[in-house]
C-alpha cells in the first residue's frame, strides 16, 4: 500500500510567523521606551564633559584637552540637543525658566546670585578702579591685558622701522638646519617631552622612537560611573606621538599635523587600537582608527602602496583555517598553499619597542619592530615643513629619539614671504554712504598668512569691491614687540586692520566682538553686521541673499543656532557656576559666522557704554545672551541654517570654517568657476 506523504500542517507555520511578528513588536516597544536612555548614553559617548576614554575619546588626564577627540562627530552630536530645521526662521526660542541648581556632594542646591554680573571691561573702566580684589577672574584678566597692551603699544610707537626691516622675523632668510638630530630620554623629559625640529620635515625624513609602554593604571571617570551604577574605574595605558606646528594664539594648543595614539588599554571599544588624526585651531579632524582588521587594498585607499591599517591578532576574531580534508585536496590538485603570518598588537605593557615614523610622498608610514603597521595620508592644509616639533606624552618611558634625513633649510614663516605688498590687495577707504553689510574678522597678531589668504580670496567678491560690503580685521597685540611692529606696518599698508591695544588672549575674544559692533555702527553705517574668524571662508553673495529673505523692518539674528546647550562643568574648558550660574546657555549662533541687524549692535554698544553689558568669556554665547536681552523689548527674528558651518565645510555652504590658507585659495578657485564645493576635509 502506498504511504501518503506527511505534510507539515500549515497552522504550525502560521503560528510560527505570528510568534515572530509578536516578538518584533515587543522589540519595537522596548526600543521606544528605552530610546531616551540610549540618547543619554550617546550624549556621554559624544564627550559632553571631560572624559577622555569611554566616550570615544582618548583615555588620559581629564584636564588634558590635547586628548579630546570625540568619536561621534560634533555635527551629529549637536542633533541630540537641537530641534532645528535648516533654513528655519522664527521668533526667539524659549528656554527653561526654573531656578538654576548646582549639583554637589551636599545635594542639589539653588545657586547664589552673583555680586558682579555686569560691568564694562575696557581700559578706561580699569583705570577708574583703584583695586582689583573684588573683580571677577575675567575682569582681572582684562585689567592685566589692557595694562600690558598699552605698554606694548608704546613700545610699538618707539619701534624703529629699520629695526623691523633688519629683524630675521621679517627678512625670512633661509635658516641653516642640521640634517639629523638625536636626544636621549632624560633630556627629552627635561624639555617637557618636546623635541624641536628647526626646519620641519621633508619627504624621506624619518623619526625613530625607542621606548617602553608603562603598565596600565586605574582612572576614575564620572561619565562612566553614571552608566555603571557608580563604578567609574577603568584601566588605562596609552601614549601619544605628535608632530606639532607653531602655536598661533595664547590659550590655543598648537596645530597637530599628525596625532598618533596607540591605546593599549582604555579605549571605548575595550580593544587595543591605534588612532591617527590632525587638529587645527583646536578642531579635530576625522579620526583614522586601526583595530586589527586590515583596511581595503583599493588603490584610492592605499598610501604610497601601503595599507592604511595592517592586520594583527584579535581576541574576538578567529582566523579561518583550512580543514585537513580541504588542505589535502588543495595539495592533491596542485594548489600552492600560502602561509599566513599574523602578528600581535605591536605594543605591550613593559616591553621595549622601536617605532619609526617615515614621511613618504602621499603620507606618513608607521613601522614598529621593522614591520609596517599603519599609514596615514597627508591632509590638505598641513605641510611637512610646518612640523617643527615632536611631542611624546602619555604612559610611556622614552629612551631615545633619532630624526634623520631632515631638511637643511626652511622657507621660513616670515611675514615678508607671506605678505604680498601689492596695491591690488589694499582696502578701499570707508564709504560715506550707508552699506548693506559690515564684516568684522577676528584675527591673531601673527596670523599674517590667514589674513593674506582672505585678502586674496573672498575679499575680492564683487559686493566688497563695489563697497556694498566692508570688511576689516580686528587684532589685539602680541607679547613680542617685533611681531607688533610688523602688524603695524601691515595695517598701515593694507588699511584693513583695526588694532585693539590690549594683549591678546583667548578668553578676551568677547572684547573684539564688542569692537566689531562699535565699528559697524560708528565708523560705518551698516544695515547688518557679521562676525567671523580669519579661518572662515565667506560666500558673500549667498550671505546677502539670505539676509534679503528677511524683512528689513525686523531685527535679525542669523547663523547656525544652538538650543539648550549646557556648559561643561569639568575639564580643561570647564565653566564654573560663578562664571555661568544657569544650567543652559541662551539660544546662540556658532562663532565662526553669524549676523545681527544694526539695531541689536546699537543696543550692545549702548549697554557697553553704560557699563550694563554682561560679559562672558565665550563670545558667541555672549552674543546670544545680548540678543535675548534685546528681544525682551523688541522682537528678534531668529534665522537658522546649517550652511553656516561650525565644523569644516559642506556642499553649498554659506561659510566654511577651519580653512587653512591653502584651502582658502582652493575654495576661491572653485567658487570662481561657479562651484560651491569643499576642498578636501582635514
Amino acid at each position: 500500500m502506498k504511504r501518503v506523504k506527511c505534510e507539515i500542517p500549515t497552522g504550525r507555520r502560521f503560528k510560527l510567523s505570528h510568534f515572530l511578528l509578536g516578538l518584533g513588536g515587543l522589540y519595537l516597544i522596548f526600543i521606544a521606551f528605552k530610546f531616551p536612555y540610549f540618547l543619554e548614553i550617546a550624549a556621554v559617548l559624544s564627550g559632553e564633559d571631560s572624559y577622555d576614554g569611554w566616550n570615544g575619546k582618548v583615555v588620559g588626564d581629564v584636564n588634558d584637552g590635547d586628548l579630546s577627540k570625540p568619536l561621534v562627530n560634533s555635527v551629529y552630536k549637536d542633533m541630540f540637543h537641537r530641534k532645528l530645521e535648516d533654513e528655519l526662521t522664527q521668533d526667539a526660542p524659549m528656554r527653561p525658566t526654573e531656578e538654576p541648581l548646582e549639583e554637589g556632594r551636599d545635594g542639589v542646591q539653588p545657586i547664589k546670585p552673583l555680586k558682579h554680573l555686569y560691568g564694562r571691561i575696557t581700559g578706561e573702566v580699569m583705570r577708574r578702579m583703584n583695586k582689583t580684589s573684588e573683580l571677577s577672574v575675567l575682569e582681572r584678566m582684562a585689567d592685566e591685558a589692557w595694562t600690558l597692551g598699552l605698554k606694548a603699544w608704546e613700545e610699538v610707537d618707539e619701534f624703529d622701522g629699520k629695526e623691523i626691516g633688519q629683524s630675521s622675523l621679517f627678512d625670512g632668510k633661509p635658516e641653516s638646519c642640521p640634517s639629523w638630530l638625536s636626544v636621549n630620554g632624560e633630556d627629552l623629559a627635561s624639555g617637557d617631552r618636546l623635541m624641536f625640529l628647526p626646519c620641519g620635515l621633508k619627504a624621506g625624513s624619518s623619526i625613530t622612537v625607542v621606548g617602553t609602554p608603562r603598565y596600565a593604571h586605574q582612572e576614575y571617570v564620572p561619565q562612566l560611573a553614571r552608566t555603571r551604577g557608580g563604578n567609574g574605574l577603568v584601566m588605562v595605558s596609552q601614549f601619544m606621538v605628535e608632530l606639532q606646528g607653531l602655536q598661533s594664539v595664547d590659550g590655543e594648543a598648537p596645530p597637530k599635523i599628525l596625532h598618533l595614539n596607540p591605546r593599549l588599554k582604555g579605549d571605548w571599544s575595550r580593544k587595543p587600537v591605534i588612532e591617527h588624526n590632525t587638529c587645527y585651531r583646536m578642531h579635530w579632524g576625522t579620526a583614522q582608527r586601526c583595530d586589527g582588521l586590515p583596511s581595503k587594498d583599493d588603490e584610492d585607499m592605499l598610501v604610497d602602496g601601503y595599507r592604511r591599517c595592517e592586520k594583527w591578532i584579535r581576541d574576538d576574531v578567529v582566523d579561518s583555517k583550512e580543514s585537513k580534508t580541504t588542505s589535502w585536496f588543495g595539495r592533491f590538485i596542485g594548489r600552492a598553499q600560502k602561509p599566513e603570518v599574523t602578528w600581535p598588537f605591536p605594543f605591550a605593557e613593559g616591553r621595549l619597542f622601536i617605532l619609526t615614523l617615515r614621511a613618504g610622498v602621499d603620507g606618513y608610514h608607521i613601522i614598529v619592530g621593522g614591520r609596517h603597521v599603519t599609514s596615514f595620508a597627508y591632509r590638505t592644509g598641513f605641510s611637512l615643513e610646518d612640523a617643527t616639533g615632536l611631542a611624546i606624552k602619555g604612559d610611556v618611558d622614552i629612551h631615545s629619539v633619532y630624526a634623520t634625513s631632515l631638511p637643511t633649510s626652511h622657507p621660513s614663516f616670515s611675514p615678508q614671504r607671506v605678505l604680498e605688498m601689492s596695491p591690488k590687495w589694499k582696502a578701499s577707504p570707508l564709504p560715506k554712504r550707508s552699506i548693506r553689510l559690515f564684516i568684522g574678522i577676528l584675527s591673531a597678531t601673527n596670523h599674517f598668512a590667514e589674513r593674506m589668504a582672505v585678502r586674496q580670496t573672498w575679499m575680492q567678491s564683487s559686493a566688497i569691491k563695489s563697497l556694498d560690503v566692508v570688511v576689516r580685521f580686528f587684532v589685539a597685540l602680541n607679547p613680542r614687540k617685533e611681531v607688533n611692529g610688523v602688524l603695524k606696518k601691515e595695517a598701515a599698508y593694507f588699511g584693513d586692520i583695526v588694532i585693539l591695544p590690549f594683549m591678546d588672549r583667548y578668553e578676551l575674544v568677547v572684547l573684539k566682538t564688542i569692537a566689531i559692533c562699535e565699528f559697524g555702527v560708528q565708523n560705518v553705517t551698516a544695515a547688518y553686521i557679521m562676525k567671523c574668524d580669519d579661518d572662515t571662508f565667506v560666500r558673500v553673495d549667498s550671505v546677502l541673499k539670505q539676509i534679503d529673505r528677511i524683512s528689513p523692518k525686523r531685527s535679525l539674528y542669523m547663523g547656525n543656532l544652538n538650543l539648550l546647550h549646557r556648559p561643561l562643568r569639568n575639564g580643561k574648558w570647564a565653566v564654573t557656576y560663578e562664571e555661568w550660574p544657569e544650567e543652559v546657555y541662551p539660544p546662540y549662533a556658532n562663532g565662526p559666522g553669524y549676523i545681527i541687524s544694526s539695531d541689536i549692535a546699537k543696543f550692545i554698544v549702548s549697554q557697553h557704554a553704560d557699563q550694563k553689558l554682561r560679559l562672558f568669556k565665550m563670545e558667541d554665547v555672549s552674543m546670544g545672551m545680548w540678543v535675548e536681552q534685546f528681544n525682551q523689548s523688541t522682537t528678534v527674528q531668529y534665522s537658522h541654517s546649517w550652511k553656516f558651518c561650525q565644523y569644516g565645510c559642506m556642499v553649498d555652504y554659506y561659510t566654511a570654517h577651519y580653512q587653512s590658507p591653502r584651502q582658502m585659495i582652493c575654495l576661491w578657485d572653485k567658487l570662481s568657476r561657479g562651484q560651491a564645493r569643499c576642498c578636501n576635509f582635514r
